[in-house]
């Protein structure tokens, strides 16, 4: 049997337009005599996150079972959008006999057009390439990482701009003269990297004093 796949991520996108392109591709229609031949599997989540989804486990069931032949998705991305992920649904669906289908990657289509026993050789090798594109893409995530923290490390820092010193003497001196967390909070302004003035939060006040109290904050 036939099967198509479709996701959305989000409640804005209409999985009309994946279901009308893999039935295109198919070459089949939602008319009567076409329903028994084809197997719709839709749902709503992200395919990145790893989230739990139903319908995708749902139908990877089925394909061990070895009730679907042919599976049709608009985009390599419906099942995973990583590439590392992708390859091994890629040789799951190889070891159940399952081709896939997808509507943006037509090309791969000439893959099952090449004769035994070179089909399956043109097909390991894309897979092994799916394979080193993901290796390929975890490096450069590595190494994005690892310099942003030695950027970090260095002159740049992460999150939120610190307080000043003067900002933090006038917090010590405010409580001092008798003043509670949340009336310094209150009374004490800052300005954020717009140049837009805002009040600075209790929780930062509190953090304040006892930095001061423990001996972390001197002036």
């Amino acid at each position: 049997m036939k099967a198509i796949y479709l996701r959305t991520s989000t409640e804005e996108q209409n999985p009309q337009n994946q279901l009308n392109d893999c039935l295109s591709l198919a070459g089949l229609t939602l008319q009567n005599s076409d329903k028994s031949k084809v197997k719709i599997f839709e749902e709503k989540q992200s395919a990145w996150k790893d989230k739990k989804r139903p319908i995708f486990e749902s139908m990877r069931k089925e394909i061990k079972f070895g009730k679907i032949d042919d599976l049709y998705v608009w985009d390599w991305d419906r099942p995973f959008r990583n590439r590392k992920k992708l390859k091994e649904f890629f040789e799951f669906c190889k070891l159940y006999n399952c081709s896939i289908h997808s509507y943006r990657q037509k090309f791969f289509e000439e893959f099952y057009k090449i004769p035994e026993p070179f089909d399956d050789i043109m097909q390991d090798l894309f897979l092994n390439l799916l394979g080193w594109m993901a290796e390929d893409e975890s490096q450069k995530k590595s190494d994005r990482v690892k310099i942003a923290f030695k950027n970090y490390k260095g002159t740049k820092k992460w999150g939120r701009k610190g307080l000043t010193n003067e900002t933090k003497k006038e917090i010590i001196e405010a409580h001092q003269k008798g003043m509670s967390i949340r009336e310094v909070a209150d009374s004490i302004f800052i300005w954020d990297k717009n140049n837009n003035r805002k009040r600075i939060s209790k929780s930062t006040v509190h953090k304040t004093i006892s930095n001061y109290k423990e001996g972390n904050i001197s002036f």
